[in-house]
């Protein structure tokens, strides 16, 4: 097939539609979740968690938390596994995957081996007991996880964990961060059927293609969520840029209205880095885990997009004791207009609002 070609303006401008970033803003949470394919957990709330930041800069201040509560907990239209909140439909494209967990991981095989007397007290126990938080179920491990790091002899959390990915227990709730495992069928449809690894894995690269619009075949994502999409959508090359691009074939040529939007950093927009970088001249590091006098943008800056172009970072914070939103520094990665000022502003004053807080510039 010949490759679609494409000026960056457009490939810009099909990736921002296919986000939902574009003027006509959905209306409904489980239509954002089922074109963006997921919502990333992240426990930072240096302004709000990701997931929420995440549907808000779609759905605006109409946008609760608590719909995505009710969503996952009592209307069971969504999901949590692997630290990604999908639509429940989506179940069937993972259950495969499930199944063969850990196929491929020696490691994790012979720990789950040495420890399955370990596995059936997790399961008889939720069965007569759950749901439980890890904190209230025994540690029967035979053999510790020996890992160096944070996860040392964390040995109930990284059961169910692998658990969870084997698709033996589910999360059915949260109780501030921390999550409520249960058995599956208390959780999942009973109805849920596994399709095979092959069809459930072109499912999958389809859905990616049309949520992210135009992407690498083999971008590079992340351990609960890969962004390769191999052979799906249709080849594309962007004027400029060097290399194969798989585009959804039917976002191109479709009209655009831009607007205005603050990001989270996890915000599949710019999840991407390097596509970031080559779509929109982007440039951007969470900035975290960084020393405070290492930082160039902030703590937890936000990317700011204004059409079809990610123009610059915000640099705030949410002082929830003393009601506001700090507002430290706006850095523009190019020269703000009036119009981009302004919709700026307008979204910082959303944002506040939205958090019950008052934008403070500081």
């Amino acid at each position: 097939m010949t490759p679609h070609r494409l000026d960056r303006v457009e490939a810009r401008r099909i990736a921002v539609r296919a986000q939902l970033l574009d003027a006509p803003r959905p209306t409904d949470l489980l239509d954002v979740a089922r074109q963006l394919t997921l919502l990333q957990v992240d426990p930072t709330a240096a302004i709000a968690p990701s997931a929420d930041l995440v549907a808000w800069s779609r759905l605006g201040s109409s946008y609760r938390p608590a719909d995505l509560t009710r969503a996952l907990e009592v209307e069971r239209t969504m999901f949590e596994h692997n630290a990604m909140l999908r639509p429940m439909e989506d179940l069937r494209l993972h259950l495969a995957d499930m199944a063969e967990y850990p196929a491929d991981w020696e490691f994790g095989r012979k720990w789950l081996d040495d420890n399955e007397s370990f596995r059936r007290d997790i399961l008889e126990l939720l069965k007569t007991s759950g749901p439980l938080l890890s904190r209230d179920i025994p540690d029967t491990s035979k053999v510790s996880w020996p890992s160096s790091g944070w996860t040392n002899n964390r040995n109930v959390t990284k059961m169910l964990e692998m658990l969870l990915k084997s698709g033996e227990v589910a999360i059915t709730a949260r109780q501030g961060r921390q999550r409520v495992w249960d058995l599956p069928e208390r959780v999942y449809p009973a109805d849920a059927k596994a399709l095979s690894l092959e069809e459930s894995h072109r499912l999958m690269n389809e859905r990616r293609v049309r949520s992210l619009g135009i992407v690498r075949p083999n971008a590079f994502g992340s351990p609960g969520e890969q962004l390769s999409v191999a052979d799906s959508g249709e080849p594309a090359v962007v004027e400029g840029i060097e290399g194969e691009w798989r585009v959804d074939p039917a976002a191109i040529g479709k009209p655009f209205s831009g607007r205005t939007a603050l990001l989270s950093p996890f915000d599949r927009l710019v999840h991407d880095r390097d596509r970031a970088m080559e779509l929109f001249d982007f440039e951007y590091i969470l900035e975290m885990y960084k020393p405070k006098d290492k930082r160039r943008w902030g703590y937890f800056a936000l990317p700011i997009l204004h059409g079809d172009r990610l123009v610059g970072k915000l640099d705030a914070k949410a002082d929830r004791k003393a009601g506001k939103l700090d507002v430290f520094a706006i850095h523009e990665d190019v020269p703000f207009t009036k119009a981009i000022s302004k919709g700026v502003r307008d979204e910082i004053q959303d944002l506040a609002q939205w958090l019950g807080l008052d934008p403070v510039w500081t």
